[in-house]
């Protein structure tokens, strides 16, 4: 095209041409009520997972999840310029594949590591009993108690060495906690 068809295109500086006003794409005005958005969408999920003012964390994570969501639209209305009248839609569209993508990557991802974690963790029957974890002493008691009948165990209260399986000579938990070398 010519300069002069330039000039006369009727289309030049108006919602069907290159922009939609013809005027720039956002103010500064724009840009800091994003900013604003922005920063208390972030500081809200901040908040409440630091003070935990809701105690079901079920809840709580959804209440993120909802200002992550709200974060992201906050910037493509804001920060890209994104509407269904930007670039005739092609936006939109580009817009709904990525959401398709991470909703696959993520809803993915999330079941992996789910059946990784309840798949995979190794379950030790013999620590573990209905009341929950035992603690370094009771899982000593029980491998004392573990011992076959000829082996000699410190009589309680008493700072003799006991006796194991393999002959070799140790201190009682007892003699430990006195400080005594069982000799």
């Amino acid at each position: 095209m010519s300069t002069a068809s330039h000039a006369s295109d009727p289309n030049r500086g108006t919602a069907s041409g290159n922009h939609e006003t013809g005027e720039a794409h956002s103010t500064i005005r724009g840009y800091l009520t994003g900013f604003g958005l922005s920063v208390v969408l972030t500081v809200i999920p901040f908040w409440l997972v630091m003070a935990r003012p809701i105690e079901d964390g079920v809840v709580t994570a959804v209440l993120v999840i909802l200002a992550a969501v709200a974060q992201i639209v906050v910037h493509m209305i804001y920060f890209l310029h994104m509407d269904a009248r930007s670039e005739g839609g092609w936006t939109v569209m580009a817009l709904i594949f990525t959401v398709v993508l991470l909703v696959i990557t993520i809803s993915g991802s999330l079941w992996v590591m789910y059946h990784l974690n309840s798949n995979m963790m190794p379950m030790d029957h013999d620590v573990m009993d209905m009341d929950g974890p035992r603690t370094l002493q009771q899982q000593q008691m029980q491998i004392e108690g573990d011992q076959p009948m000829g082996a000699a165990t410190a009589p309680a209260g008493g700072n003799t060495p006991t006796t194991g399986q393999s002959g070799q000579s140790g201190m009682s938990p007892d003699s430990m906690d006195h400080g005594s070398m069982g000799h």
